[in-house]
C-alpha cells in the first residue's frame, strides 16, 4: 500500500531541484524560483489524473476534509452524515467545522450503504461524506443520486483509495469534491500532505483562499497586499511534499497499482479455495487499488480464529472490529465525549446543553459485517512475504 516502498532517484531529483533554488513555500519568490513551482505543477498533474478542473494541494487528509467543508459553508446547526467504519479524521473534521456527524451503516463493500444512509437523513442535513475504504468503490453513484433529490452535498473521502475509478471515473470526482491523504502509510505519499478536488471554480477558490489565511491570490499586487474575502487557516503544502507528490504520481499507475493488483490476487486465489471465505464485494474489480484484501469468515468466531491462526504463522493481517481508530464501536472519545475545551465544545454548546449524544450509538449491520472480516493489507513489494501468508492460510484453513 505505502508509496515509501518506490521512494527512488525520481523523488530525489524532483526534492534537489527545490533545495537548489532554496524556496520552500509554495507562493512568492519568483526571481529565485526561476519558475520552478512543485505544489502547482502537482495540483495541475493531479486534477488531470483525476479528469477534474481543479486541484488545491494542502498539508493533510484532514486539512483537505476540514478545507472541504468549509469552502461548502458547513459550521454549527448543521449534520453531515459518514459512517461508522472510517479513520477517526473523517467526523474528526465535522466537529471541528462546528457540524455534528451522523453515522450511517456500511454494507458488504465495507463502505458507505446507500439504503440505510437516506433513512438518516433530517432537516438539517447538510452534506454527505461516503468513504472508499481500505482502496475500492462505495456506492458512489447511488450516493450521489440520493444526495441530489434531498438537495445535499457530497464530499468523497478518498484518503485510502488515491489511483480508484468507478467504471473508468475517478474516485473522488463523483461528488461536489473529494479529498485524498498522502500521509507516511498511502498509496503515494509526501511524508504528509493532502489533495482536495473539484469541477467547480467557486468551490475551488473559496478552498483556495481559505486554506491561506484568506489571501485572494490576486496576482496584480505582492502576497501580502491582497485583500481578504473571509477568514481563513493554514493549511498549506510546502515546495518539498509537491516535489515527492510528482515523482509519486508519475509511478502510481505503471508500479504501484499493477504490483499491488497482481499480489492481491495471487492471495485471492489461495483463499477461494475454501468454501466458507467470502470476499468483499467490489462495485468495480477493475478500479479497485488493491490495497486490502478483505474476505469474511462466517461467524465473528470464525473470524477471531481464523484471524489468531493466520497471525501465529507469521501472517500480517488486520482485524478492523478490535480497532480503536476505524471502527466506531471503539471510539471511546467520541461515544464518551471527550474534549480539552472546558464548556465541553464541540459535543456541548457554551450553556452546557447537548449537541451530540453519542453513548447510545448501535449499528447492527456493521457490527454483523465487522465481526466477520480480516484484511490482509498488500505492498508492493511481496516477494518474501507472499509465501509466508499462502502457508498462514493454508494451516489456518484448519480452524474453518
Amino acid at each position: 500500500m505505502p508509496g515509501f516502498e518506490v521512494l527512488g532517484d525520481e523523488e530525489k531529483k524532483e526534492i534537489m531541484d527545490v533545495l537548489s533554488r532554496g524556496v520552500l513555500f509554495r507562493y512568492e519568490f519568483d526571481k529565485e524560483r526561476q519558475g520552478v513551482y512543485k505544489v502547482e505543477t502537482f495540483e495541475r498533474e493531479f486534477a488531470k489524473y483525476c479528469g477534474v478542473n481543479h486541484a488545491l494541494a494542502v498539508s493533510s487528509g484532514t486539512a483537505a476534509l476540514r478545507v472541504a467543508l468549509a469552502a461548502l459553508g458547513i459550521g454549527p446547526g448543521d449534520e453531515v452524515i459518514t459512517q461508522g467504519f472510517t479513520f477517526v479524521a473523517t467526523w474528526e473534521a465535522v466537529l471541528d467545522s462546528g457540524a455534528i456527524p451522523a453515522f450511517a451503516e456500511i454494507d458488504d463493500t465495507l463502505c458507505m450503504d446507500p439504503e440505510d444512509l437516506e433513512s438518516r437523513i433530517t432537516p438539517r442535513t447538510r452534506a454527505i461524506i461516503p468513504v472508499h475504504m481500505c482502496g475500492a468503490q462505495a456506492r458512489v453513484g447511488e450516493i450521489t443520486e440520493i444526495a441530489k433529490r434531498h438537495n445535499l452535498h457530497v464530499i468523497e473521502d478518498t484518503a485510502q483509495s488515491c489511483g480508484g475509478r468507478l467504471n473508468g471515473k475517478a474516485l473522488g470526482s463523483f461528488g461536489d469534491m473529494g479529498t485524498f491523504s498522502f500521509d507516511s502509510v498511502k498509496t503515494i505519499t509526501t511524508g504528509e500532505g493532502g489533495m482536495v478536488i473539484t469541477d467547480r471554480e467557486d468551490l475551488y477558490i473559496k478552498a483556495s483562499e481559505y486554506h491561506d489565511h484568506g489571501h485572494d491570490h490576486d496576482p496584480t499586487v505582492g502576497r501580502g497586499l491582497e485583500k481578504r474575502n473571509f477568514l481563513g487557516f493554514n493549511y498549506r503544502m510546502m515546495e518539498l511534499q509537491g516535489a515527492l507528490g510528482l515523482a509519486q504520481l508519475r509511478k502510481l499507475d505503471d508500479i504501484i497499482l499493477k504490483r499491488q493488483r497482481e499480489n492481491k490476487q495471487r492471495i485471492k486465489e489461495a483463499l477461494s479455495r475454501y468454501e466458507e471465505i467470502t470476499f468483499r464485494n467490489v462495485p468495480d474489480p477493475e478500479g479497485d487499488t488493491a490495497t486490502f484484501l478483505i474476505f469474511f469468515l462466517p461467524t465473528g468466531e470464525k473470524a477471531r480464529d481464523f484471524n489468531q491462526a493466520l497471525v501465529s504463522e507469521g501472517a500480517n493481517t488486520v482485524y478492523w472490529y478490535d480497532t480503536p481508530w476505524h471502527y466506531y464501536g471503539k471510539w471511546e472519545h467520541l461515544l464518551q465525549g471527550k474534549t480539552l475545551i472546558n464548556s465541553g465544545y464541540p459535543f456541548k454548546d457554551d450553556r452546557g446543553a447537548t449537541r451530540g449524544d453519542y453513548s447510545n450509538l448501535v449499528m447492527p449491520k456493521t457490527d454483523e459485517i465487522m465481526s466477520r472480516a480480516l484484511t490482509i493489507p498488500i505492498s508492493i513489494h511481496m516477494d518474501e512475504e507472499i509465501p509466508v501468508i499462502l502457508k498462514a492460510v493454508e494451516k489456518a484453513s484448519r480452524v474453518l
